[in-house]
């Protein structure tokens, strides 16, 4: 454990899984109070009980439907309220869904842009407003992905909500720059997690693939340093960002890739 961002207090959002649950143990293996937000409360009490056991660090569980603004206003209250302030938020909550151009209905498309982009923008306007309040600057992190820099067809609605990510991060960095307050966001590619398990499954159910792993494995072709991710190959960013190392950072767009996107 570092004292790189001791004292200060992090909420991650979708954290009960995947990359946010990689996201919350790196941050708390640095030394922050680490909030492990998540719909599924069960799994965030589990991840925030692993994060402490690991690195005898802090970190607490709290149920967020980040598409309901009272639900993250009061994730928000609720951390000032245990640990005194907001300094940096995650906005990391996210689904996927597979289905070809012509099969993406209006329901599958209001689901993934509610989740993935109004989501964000809700976490980015409660955030700010704290650290606002608070009056010394703050940090906002949001996931973006490879799909918020390129269409992939199996799934444009997705890609859609993410490049709505992106346009979120650029305007919010020059929304809240006079307060001190810097807005990034980070693109992983192929990183295996259960939702990359959701695809696979998806993509043989649809007859796209045959084999198991095969979606994964042709998505991860084309990576440059030959191999898909884990959640672990992302920390690294993320604590970066969530650091004072980035504090002359803000408005971008961080590729944590492979090299799958080369901007």
């Amino acid at each position: 454990m570092t004292d790189r961002l001791k004292d200060r207090t992090i909420i991650v959002t979708g954290a009960g899984s995947g990359i946010g649950a990689g996201i919350a143990l790196d941050l708390a293996r640095h030394g922050a109070n680490v909030v492990v937000a998540d719909i599924n409360a069960e799994a965030a009490e589990r991840v925030a009980a692993n994060v402490s056991s690991e690195t005898g660090g802090t970190a607490i569980a709290h149920r967020v439907d980040v598409t309901d603004r009272q639900s993250i206003q009061t994730l928000i209250a609720d951390t000032v309220s245990a640990f005194g302030r907001l300094d940096v938020m995650f906005n990391n909550a996210g689904i996927i869904e597979t289905a070809s151009y012509l099969e993406i209905t209006e329901e599958g498309w209001k689901r993934l842009m509610d989740v993935n982009a109004l989501g964000v923008l809700i976490g980015t306007q409660e955030a700010a407003k704290q650290m606002i309040a608070q009056g010394n600057g703050g940090k906002i992190i949001n996931t973006a992905s490879i799909g918020g820099k390129q269409g992939y067809p199996a799934f444009a609605h997705y890609c859609a909500s993410k490049f709505a990510v992106v346009g979120l991060t650029q305007a919010a960095a020059r929304a809240f720059a006079e307060h001190k307050i810097t807005v990034n966001c980070f693109g992983p590619g192929v990183v295996h997690t259960a939702l990359w398990d959701q695809l696979n499954r998806e993509f043989v159910e649809k007859g796209i693939t045959k084999e198991p792993d095969q979606a994964i494995n042709d998505f991860s072709a084309g990576i440059l340093l030959g191999r898909h991710s884990l959640p672990k190959d992302v920390a690294g960013l993320t604590t970066f960002l969530a650091s004072s190392d980035s504090d002359y950072i803000t408005g971008q767009t961080v590729m944590v890739d492979g090299g799958m996107v080369l901007i």
